[in-house]
């Protein structure tokens, strides 16, 4: 038995022509709810993963910070509003309005030192 062309392009549109055969017949006994309930969650999952991925873009694009550590000038990169350890001096650094700053714990006074130059007292 062999097919020619027509026969061919009937077979590869059997499975759309069942779906739509189904579809009319549930709209006909009054089931167009199901259909539409369908047709709304078919769309939902085609459309949630591009909202997620244009969604998660926007949180990275306003939490990912990239600066210089205080102590090392090393150039990294780290979320906003979050504590992490320095990948080159090992300094813990937090990350607070888009800037590294030196982490100190509660109750600790973080100083800078300044070099003063020695004076010779004359006798």
């Amino acid at each position: 038995m062999s097919f020619n062309n027509s026969q061919l392009n009937l077979l590869n549109f059997r499975p759309w022509l069942t779906a739509l055969a189904i579809a009319w017949l549930l709209a006909s006994l009054g089931l167009g709810w199901l259909v539409n309930s369908l047709l709304i969650i078919f769309g939902l999952i085609l459309l949630a993963p591009v909202v997620a991925f244009f969604g998660f873009r926007w949180w990275l694009e306003r939490n990912l910070v990239t600066d210089q550590c205080p102590i090392c000038n090393y150039e990294f990169t780290g979320l906003n509003n979050s504590q992490m350890q320095c990948p080159n001096c090992g300094e813990n650094v937090m990350v607070q309005k888009g800037h590294f700053q030196r982490f100190a714990p509660e109750g600790t006074i973080d100083v800078t030192a300044v070099e003063v130059p020695a004076q010779k007292l004359e006798e």
